[in-house]
């Protein structure tokens, strides 16, 4: 798959405890982003951050949170993540969503350079 390199960056902040359909908010996203053949999605989990409701959840121990921040990213060509918006719509009930345009410079899978990693 070949990524055009003014791609757009599609960035979805949830939080840990959100579900869809039974099943964890982020997981659900990244299947329905992988069912729409979109490039690839990627999720980071926040050690500390709030939203909108200025609620702080963090992962200190003496404040041990159960909704941490989550951050799912995927990029892909602006009229693929234009596609997928509707989906996305109707899987998120708070949070915040975002697209930025980015220049992808090197977008490949395959077999990893001798003593690497596989990308």
């Amino acid at each position: 798959m070949n990524l055009p390199s003014e791609s757009v960056l599609l960035r979805i902040f949830i939080g840990e405890s959100d579900r869809h359909g039974g099943h964890p908010l982020h997981e659900a996203i990244v299947l329905a982003a992988r069912a729409q053949h979109l490039a690839g999605a990627t999720v980071l989990r926040g050690a500390m951050g709030f939203g909108a409701s200025s609620r702080l959840h963090t992962n200190k121990i003496l404040r041990l949170s159960v909704d941490l921040p989550l951050v799912i990213e995927i990029v892909d060509a602006s009229d693929k993540i234009d596609a997928f918006l509707p989906t996305l719509e109707g899987m998120i009930g708070g949070g915040l969503v975002t697209l930025e345009k980015v220049r992808v410079l090197h977008y490949r899978g395959g077999i990893a350079p001798e003593g690497g990693a596989e990308l």
